[in-house]
């Protein structure tokens, strides 16, 4: 006899259909053909729904459903899952992020070859024009040519593997990973954005968040080869697609392979009216193979969580706030954005983190523990971490969790300090939250402030000297850059700026307020 409900609320795999069909302990409800306004009188019968992108589990969703315990989201993205809302009302939201993994790599590839060889424009030619002119279709090869690989995890490393196959000089670009994990493969390893600028071919492969969005844009084209091929199958918005537009328009690209959008569908957008562009709807994920892997995996993924055995990829935490202190939730926020913060400002592989919790929150240090790996491993892991897997994640890649509870100290009643340890030397941030439930930033490295951390956040240490915040506020200002707000901290003979700005600070921005006298430092986080 059935115990629990899962329903289908979007069409998958059969073969995920058969698996929750032979659950013995399961009734499955396959709903996927139903409009969604039927679709909602049906969910409160679901102790778990799975969806795709074709369903919002919006608060509506949440309202209907009243015993709800989970979503799955049969695939990587999220955008269509209110997390907050699942969190508050105790619904663990699930994804699927490593199914498609082969799909992505073999889909980059295929963008790569056509942009060098021009398959897709030589094959409407002969078949719609039936013309015969093998001149129009000289390409280029692979073999000695660069390419440049920004982001090297699960897929980015699989398409550098497979690229050496066809001979090219392949470099990778991802601060956040062991170096030995690109030159073991026989990848070469930078630190500098710019040896990834002067590649013949430049790949992403990237999570989307606040430090990736527009990665390239107008300054960073302007530095590249003439006649560049840029790819991306990840995320729309890493590549600036006005800056993409006019590069194309210039031939200073020469080609671009493009699987994803700022706004999707892209019917109406302008890049696709131009010729030395191939596109592609979204198609990543698209192999029966990884359809057939993602179904199973979700399919899987509910059983488990309508048995209560486990979680799979957790995407959040369900917090019922009447069950927590009303203080916690805030803090659990704060020491994600603390340690993405601190993983923004020393860029560098991590060896190990410490989190030292102040007052009552100390009883809670374990959970805080979890929400600062997921901050930190955001920057480089993006949607395959999450607060089931996190420590499991930071143990694959060496680093050491030490975690201090202690009684309160100073003017604040709870407190968290988090250090990062890593190949670029120790990081260190503290923060509170104050009376108005405000997080603060209150120290960095010594330097007592406050600031609320969001926003777009210049951290600039420089020799306690006259003049330096007239210097620093003129540069910012020929660059039509306004400063929204401005803290200063002082230790020694040093001072510490947090500068809040409202516009986007380009890498030649960052140089120029390098070069002002007194400056020791300069660092650039978005929260």
């Amino acid at each position: 006899m059935s115990n629990f409900t899962i329903i289908v609320c979007d069409h998958i795999h059969q073969s995920g259909l058969d698996l929750l069909q032979k659950a013995e302990d399961v009734t499955m409800l396959n709903l996927a053909h139903l409009p969604k306004d039927e679709l909602k009188k049906e969910l409160h019968k679901a102790d778990v729904a799975i969806t795709r992108s074709s369903t919002d589990v919006d608060v509506s969703f949440l309202e209907s459903a009243s015993k709800l315990r989970a979503v799955v989201r049969a695939g990587v993205g999220v955008d269509n899952v209110d997390i907050e809302s699942s969190s508050k009302r105790g619904v663990v939201v699930m994804n699927v992020p490593t199914a498609n993994t082969i799909a992505a790599v073999e889909l980059t590839c295929a963008h790569i070859l056509s942009s060098v060889r021009n398959y897709p424009g030589a094959n409407a030619q002969l078949k719609n024009e039936r013309k015969w002119k093998r001149e129009d279709w000289y390409g280029t090869e692979l073999k000695d040519k660069k390419l440049g690989i920004i982001g090297f995890g699960n897929i980015g490393s699989r398409v550098g593997k497979r690229m050496k196959a066809f001979e090219m000089d392949v470099i990778a670009y991802d601060p956040y990973i062991n170096p030995t994990k690109a030159t073991d493969l026989g990848v070469a390893y930078t630190t500098n954005f710019d040896d990834i600028l002067k590649c013949d071919i430049i790949t992403i492969h990237t999570p989307k968040n606040k430090e990736t969005i527009n990665m390239i844009g107008k300054d960073e084209i302007a530095k590249m080869k003439e006649g560049v091929i840029l790819i991306n199958c990840a995320r729309g918005g890493l590549y600036n697609e006005e800056a993409l537009l006019e590069g194309l328009k210039s031939k200073k690209i020469r080609w671009a392979g493009i699987d994803v959008f700022n706004k999707e569908p892209a019917t109406s957008n302008p890049l696709l009216d131009l010729e030395n562009i191939y596109v592609t709807p979204h198609i990543g994920a698209n192999t029966l193979e990884s359809q057939e892997k993602i179904a199973i995996e979700a399919a899987q993924a509910a059983l488990e969580a309508a048995r209560g055995s486990s979680f799979p990829n957790a995407l959040n935490l369900p917090i019922k706030e009447n069950e927590l202190p009303s203080y916690l939730k805030t803090y659990l926020e704060l020491v994600q954005k603390m340690a993405f913060f601190a993983i923004q400002v020393n860029k560098s592989e991590v060896r190990s983190i410490q989190l030292e919790a102040y007052g009552e929150i100390k009883e809670y240090i374990s959970s805080l523990a979890t929400f600062a790996l997921v901050g930190m491993l955001n920057a480089s892991v993006g949607d395959k971490v999450n607060y089931v897997n996190a420590p499991y994640v930071a143990k694959e890649r060496g680093i050491e969790v030490e975690l201090a509870a202690k009684d309160s100290q100073g003017v604040f009643k709870n407190q968290i300090k988090l250090t990062l340890i890593t190949q670029n030397g120790d990081f260190s941030v503290s923060g509170a939250v104050f009376n108005d439930n405000t997080p603060r930033l209150v120290e960095i490295n010594h330097f007592s402030l406050d600031i609320e951390p969001k926003g777009r956040m210049i951290l600039f240490r420089n020799n306690d000297t006259p003049g330096v915040i007239g210097s620093v506020g003129s540069t910012l200002a020929r660059h039509n850059i306004n400063i929204a707000d401005f803290r200063l901290g002082r230790y020694g003979k040093e001072a510490l700026a947090l500068i809040v700005v409202d516009d986007e600070v380009s890498a030649e921005v960052l140089n120029e307020l390098s070069q002002i006298e007194a400056c020791l430092s300069i660092k650039y986080a978005i929260l």
